[in-house]
């Protein structure tokens, strides 16, 4: 399991190497086809700064010799946003006086068919808080079985579950998984995550190992930038962390997320750091050159100007006309929401930036649409 490997590498080490990279250290990462995180380390480091015109020809040769010039279009939709965890930073916080919705299998159907007139999406993310008690595998499984009649591609962000859970749901058309492990930093994980389920650091962690013991075809990762002060050190451990499941479960697909923290129907909590635009596109174009395969992918929570630059320069997956509250395409479109999203762009506005800048959404997934080129 990954809470063994990552007990071997100590954060304050981590955070020293990565602050003390050179010009040198930069200069030669650039040059390598395949890079190592001691090499993602230094394209992360303050020491890269001059080289980020380099580093973004870089990210964008080697996405479009991956990727071509496709963007894929997903669409998340909340379910619930009943929570049992006491997450100091987010509005479904549960000590959070704010109405609780389960939708029930009819609500979900009609905010598919909602979803459906918006665009042709085929990507669809459910997502919910966290309360298995109300809200869990046998939930999501029925949320799946109704969704199949109107995508093609299922994907969920949920609590962590047991691998057989995650290949319970496989049956009922599962396809991905993403789970932001939010922080790698044990000691300070429970400051965050005082009590629930999420207060469990290991299980947490681990969740990733299960999803791959459990066959899951996609695997998403992030970390919430904001939470921890030394946001190079967190999106490094999630470097290692990518690296251990690419060579233990090699046969999966992941994809990488920045999340940067937004504001949320939670008053009290303030972010540790702030990460400026200029540091998401290096931590971006660093990402990319450290690994040519993975999906980078791009929320609403970012703002339309960054979303536009940045998908000709190493994103390969963004969403489109998100609510992040349930129900929020058609049974409660008004409900408070989860954070505040930042690209409120229409769909066909997106889409219309995309195409300006020499990219071509793809509602299905990779394979699917690699597939219909080549017929």
């Amino acid at each position: 399991m990954f809470s063994e490997e990552l007990e071997k590498i100590d954060w304050d080490e981590t955070t020293r190497k990565i602050m003390s990279k050179t010009d040198a250290d930069v200069r030669r990462a650039l040059t390598k086809s395949h890079c190592d995180v001691e090499d993602f380390m230094a394209m992360l480091s303050p020491a890269a700064e001059p080289y980020l015109e380099q580093m973004a020809q870089l990210s964008k040769k080697y996405t479009e010799e991956r990727f071509g010039n496709t963007m894929s279009m997903f669409i998340p939709l909340y379910i619930t946003n009943s929570c049992s965890n006491s997450c100091v930073y987010c509005g479904f916080h549960v000590s959070n006086p704010m109405p609780r919705v389960i939708l029930t299998p009819e609500q979900i159907e009609n905010e598919y068919k909602a979803i459906k007139e918006i665009a042709p999406f085929e990507n669809i993310l459910l997502v919910t808080g966290e309360n298995p008690a109300k809200a869990g595998v046998p939930y999501l499984a029925k949320a799946l079985d109704i969704a199949k009649k109107y995508f093609s591609n299922l994907k969920i962000e949920v609590m962590p579950l047991a691998a057989e859970e995650y290949a319970e749901l496989r049956e009922h058309g599962l396809n991905g998984v993403i789970c932001f492990q939010e922080t790698y930093h044990k000691a300070n994980y429970n400051i965050y995550h005082p009590r629930g389920m999420k207060s469990k650091f290991e299980w947490r962690v681990n969740g990733f190992d299960r999803m791959g013991q459990a066959g899951v075809h996609s695997i998403g990762m992030g970390v919430l930038i904001g939470l921890e002060k030394e946001w190079r050190t967190d999106i490094t451990m999630m470097a290692y962390h990518l690296r251990y499941l690419q060579k233990k479960y090699w046969r999966t697909k992941y994809s990488v997320n920045f999340p940067r923290m937004r504001p949320a129907q939670n008053e009290g909590f303030h972010p540790n750091c702030y990460m400026t635009d200029k540091q998401l596109a290096q931590a971006t174009f660093a990402m990319r050159i450290f690994d040519h395969d993975v999906d980078i992918s791009y929320s609403t929570r970012e703002p339309a100007f960054i979303r536009n630059n940045m998908a000709m320069l190493g994103v390969t997956t963004m969403s489109a006309e998100s609510r992040v509250n349930p129900g929020g395409y058609h049974t409660y479109p008004q409900a408070l929401e989860q954070f505040t999203v930042s690209d409120n762009r229409k769909v066909g506005d997106i889409i219309a930036s995309l195409k300006a800048v020499g990219r071509e959404p793809v509602w299905k997934d990779w394979d699917a649409s690699f597939d219909h080129k080549a017929s």
